[in-house]
């Protein structure tokens, strides 16, 4: 893991969406890293939520505000000048975008072209991430992943919305912070495109680590809606640990990094979702069980995988921990949880772990 204390102690740092899962851990790790974090998000969107578990607020100081909000969130940025930007406010759920399309591209395309907007009205921001999902791309169901210059798309609301989302990126890149114009105006932005996010403290409705883990903790049945579903799984910090590298790398040396950047696992860990409860209900232990719900479910993606060549090779990025590992460590999580101990203190101890973690040292890919 390259991301230092030497580059982010004091770095003026501002975080949309902070109040989420993935926001509420990255907050932690800049925190220990040395960073003056503000963060900018609705109020915690799940009860329970990682970010009061952690009493992350103590730690950053926080705006509730809404992205769709142009004015306030302008506002938020030219009061708290941030040196970096990373944006990770949205609404994160393919299901959810089912039943409020207009809701998810409202937003996720405008809560960005509102954020991007603000950089324009607020000079001195010098990096910008734009963190989307691996469902951006046009999904052909094909075995290989998906590089970065493959066609945008997405056949549900929620994909094609973070599809529109990285093309709002790239026309506001183009047209106000152009790379071949850096010397003028100063400002890098990329966008990241990560796998499917699992780690201890996620509650999101509709997704399988937080149904799993509910389900186990009420010692119920776990119900599983798409068994043969397969996914690019990784552990939270996987990606968040991209993030703050292209962040460090758009600072220091801004057009080079600019564009679109995968972070997934790899291959061996693109595996179905009956994989991942399968071994989830054993190291639970006890009476822990699934089975197969066969009513019509929405479409979703049946196959979906990233080529992240362009991130080891370029960032010198690349998966610390293969899937046991995670799972190891989000049974971990919820079992603390469980038993009422200390989270911030399990978070801290665990990103201590990865960072002190050498890439693919745990699990070898047969």
């Amino acid at each position: 893991m390259t991301t230092t204390t030497d580059f982010w102690l004091g770095k003026r740092v501002f975080i949309t969406g902070h109040t989420g899962f993935k926001g509420s851990w990255l907050c932690l790790w800049l925190d220990k890293l040395g960073a003056k974090v503000t963060g900018y998000s609705l109020s915690p969107p799940t009860n329970p939520n990682l970010f009061e578990l952690a009493n992350v607020n103590s730690r950053v100081t926080t705006i509730i505000g809404d992205v769709r909000d142009h004015d306030n969130l302008v506002k938020a940025i030219g009061e708290n000048k941030p040196e970096i930007i990373i944006h990770m406010a949205a609404q994160p759920l393919v299901r959810d975008s089912y039943k409020n399309p207009v809701e998810t591209y409202a937003i996720n395309v405008m809560g960005t072209v509102n954020l991007m907007d603000a950089l324009r009205l607020n000079p001195g921001i010098k990096a910008v991430v734009n963190v989307t999902t691996d469902k951006c791309y046009e999904n052909r169901e094909w075995v290989w992943g998906y590089r970065e210059n493959e066609p945008m798309g997405g056949f549900d609301p929620y994909s094609n919305s973070k599809g529109c989302s990285e093309l709002a990126t790239s026309a506001f890149r183009n047209s106000f912070f152009n790379p071949t114009d850096y010397n003028k105006h100063g400002v890098a932005i990329a966008s990241a495109r990560a796998g499917n996010v699992i780690g201890g403290g996620d509650w999101a409705a509709d997704r399988l680590i937080p149904d799993c883990m509910n389900s186990l903790l009420a010692e119920k049945q776990i119900i599983l809606r798409n068994p043969q579903s397969t996914r690019p799984w990784q552990f939270v910090l996987e990606p968040l640990c991209g993030y703050l590298m292209l962040a460090e790398r758009l600072f220091t040396n801004g057009p080079e990094y600019c564009g679109g950047w995968n972070f997934g696992p790899d291959d061996c860990d693109v595996r179905p979702v009956e994989a991942i409860v399968k071994y989830l209900c054993s190291a639970w232990g006890g009476t822990a069980s699934y089975t197969i719900d066969k009513s019509v479910q929405p479409h979703e993606a049946k196959y979906l995988k990233l080529d992240c060549s362009k991130a080891k090779t370029k960032l010198g990025w690349q998966p610390q921990w293969r899937l046991e590992k995670a799972l190891e460590l989000i049974i971990e999580w919820y079992k603390n949880y469980e038993a009422k101990r200390d989270i911030r203190e399990l978070c801290e101890k665990q990103i201590a772990l990865f960072e002190n973690s050498k890439p693919n040292g745990i699990v070898k890919c047969k």
